[in-house]
């Protein structure tokens, strides 16, 4: 039983390292984070920048694998060390970074997929073969929408409980 353990977590730590490393690969080819320094002006701070993303990606892969973590506030909050008052505050303070955090990690993306749809020419290519002359940011624009009335549906039936 011991030894197939250490196999499995040898094998998972490989995978989770070469997986790490192709969306590393990924970032580093597309040329995102200085593309984000560059329009930050903070092109000084491009190496600050870069240990942020790997860091959050660090961050994420621990709370995925160990999502008891993220628990330890919701057990504070339940037993109100330091009063009702106190907790509300929390709560609301807990939705307003959730709510950042949703716009910024969305915003991420966003940039990602756009940014590897630039390094394709698929953009272009797809308007020419579409004929389009004008609207292109109109669809540009239909499709973030369409992404976001996709995930509004899929959150909100909640079936990413039932894994269809």
């Amino acid at each position: 039983m011991l030894p197939d353990q250490i196999l499995l977590g040898i094998f998972g730590f490989s995978f989770g390292l070469l997986s790490s490393a192709g969306v590393f690969t990924v970032l580093s080819s597309v040329g995102l984070i200085p593309r984000f320094a560059g329009r930050m002006h903070v092109a000084d701070k491009v190496f600050a920048l870069e240990e942020a993303v790997i860091l959050g990606t660090v961050f994420g892969c621990i709370a995925s694998v160990f999502p008891d973590c993220l628990q330890a506030g919701s057990y504070l909050l339940s037993r109100e060390p330091f009063g009702e008052a106190t907790a509300a505050v929390v709560r609301v303070a807990g939705t307003v970074f959730l709510c950042f955090y949703g716009f910024f990690s969305g915003s991420f993306i966003g940039c990602l997929a756009f940014a590897i749809a630039e390094m394709l020419d698929s953009i272009p290519i797809f308007a020419r073969r579409m004929g389009f002359r004008h609207g292109l940011g109109i669809a540009i624009a239909a499709a973030a929408f369409g992404k976001l009335l996709g995930s509004l549906f899929y959150f909100s039936r909640q079936i990413f409980l039932s894994g269809m």
